[in-house]
């Protein structure tokens, strides 16, 4: 829990210090990168977790099969599977193609094509990604703790 409190504290400052002082894209994509490594940790202690009480036999060791195996934890819990959603848009962000929109401006936004989607990551849509995984994070935490 130590370390993903750490993740988002990190995650935290750029939100709101960094990207609101320098208002670039880069700063979105390391926001973006740090809120995937938050993930990955928490979906690793969840399992871990979630073995030791039973739940699971095995932790598996392939991303994808971890993410299967979440959300078949939290099935009920909406919150969380947007969040694991968002997770695998965020673990391919570097493969994806971009747009940089109004950098070093008011409005800087990071256009990703996304699943023949086209996503607009602006500091609303920030805001709401850091509210979803601070849900994330209070239920990861009450698991943990259980």
């Amino acid at each position: 829990m130590e370390e993903i409190i750490q993740e988002k504290i990190s995650a935290d400052h750029l939100l709101y210090v960094s990207l609101k002082y320098t208002k670039t894209c880069d700063v979105i994509i390391n926001l973006i990168i740090r809120w995937r490594k938050m993930i990955e940790t928490s979906i690793d202690a969840i399992l871990q977790q979630a073995k030791k009480k039973k739940k699971i036999s095995i932790i598996p060791i392939s991303p994808v099969k971890k993410i299967e195996q979440v959300r078949k934890i939290f099935k009920n819990d909406k919150n969380f599977q947007e969040v694991i959603d968002l997770y695998e848009m965020f673990r391919k962000i570097g493969e994806l193609r971009i747009e940089r929109i109004g950098e070093f401006r008011k409005n800087v936004t990071l256009k990703v094509f996304y699943r023949g989607k086209e996503i607009n990551i602006n500091l609303e849509q920030l805001k709401i990604y850091a509210d979803m995984l601070e849900k994330f994070i209070s239920t990861t935490k009450q698991f943990l703790l259980r």
